[in-house]
């Protein structure tokens, strides 16, 4: 009985900086240490590239297939000539591919968990919420990676910003802030779903809808009038029209604010459940 109830007291006393049981250890994490144990985990996370080469390819070369695509095929039909329906798509190309790539979180996260990394970071200690933070921080760096990679092909096919740099830095930050928002609903995905196979299908199932319903493609007022209806409240397309008016021109404020508003919520409902998820979880 004596011994139960040591036990007992310890586990109560094992406590991270989110007050929730740290078992590797008794001691508190306070905010410095858990900022320098998400960074060592990011790094981690981007490290992976250089054991996985493939990462990175996947993550150069969809971008740029995508935008070979749709600009050589679809866009003389859309526009009438590459060029005028490069300068119009490649900022929703920007969108697709940034919300596309937050997949990639759920899916590292989900096999970090599935294979037992979880468990054995666990045991450390570290902050719980580390490996969480850490994963979504690498994930930023590779966002901005792909967003320089996308402008700079797009530049040598033809594309211009015709605004300014400060309207391109504006438009990665604000793609960045949206982006990352967005993750969380992946992310709760990634650590529902029993396999990295169920969390590609799921989240692939509901971002793609999001992306071409919207204005990131081809101009809304083409659609059928109840798809038209949508368009105008989904979310990618006050982002698209943000970000292309970031950078070759038209309406900013009205769309980035209808988009950080998006955000807000986005990180409201499912920042609290993904958060409650991973702590029962991992």
């Amino acid at each position: 009985m004596a011994r139960a109830t040591a036990t007992s007291r310890r586990r109560t006393h094992d406590r991270d900086d989110d007050g929730h049981a740290a078992r590797g250890g008794g001691r508190r994490v306070g905010l410095g240490a858990t900022l320098r144990q998400t960074a060592t985990l990011a790094w981690r996370s981007l490290v992976q590239v250089k054991h996985n080469p493939w990462e990175l390819l996947d993550l150069s070369i969809q971008p740029i297939m995508f935008l070979l695509l749709f600009t050589y095929v679809f866009g003389g039909a859309i526009s009438g000539s590459t060029g005028d329906y490069l300068q119009f798509a490649l900022p929703g190309l920007l969108v697709q591919n940034a919300l596309f790539y937050t997949l990639s979180t759920a899916i590292g996260l989900n096999t970090d968990i599935t294979k037992g990394v979880f468990d054995r970071l666990r045991s450390l200690p570290i902050a719980r919420t580390a490996p969480l933070a850490g994963r979504i921080l690498a994930d930023t760096f590779k966002q901005v990676w792909a967003f320089a990679l996308l402008v700079g092909f797009g530049m040598v096919l033809g594309f211009r910003v015709t605004t300014s740099v400060a309207g391109l830095l504006g438009a990665l930050a604000l793609l960045v802030v949206v982006a990352l928002a967005m993750a969380w609903m992946s992310v709760l995905i990634g650590l529902k779903a029993s396999s990295p196979e169920k969390v590609q299908m799921i989240a692939f199932s509901t971002m793609m809808p999001l992306t071409f319903t919207s204005s990131a493609l081809v101009p809304s007022d083409t659609f059928p009038g109840w798809l038209e209806a949508w368009s105008d409240v989904n979310p990618v397309t006050h982002l698209a029209d943000a970000i292309r008016g970031l950078l070759i021109g038209g309406e900013v404020a009205g769309p980035a604010g209808v988009s950080l508003l998006w955000s807000a919520g986005f990180v409201l409902v499912f920042a609290p459940l993904a958060i409650r998820v991973f702590r029962t979880t991992a």
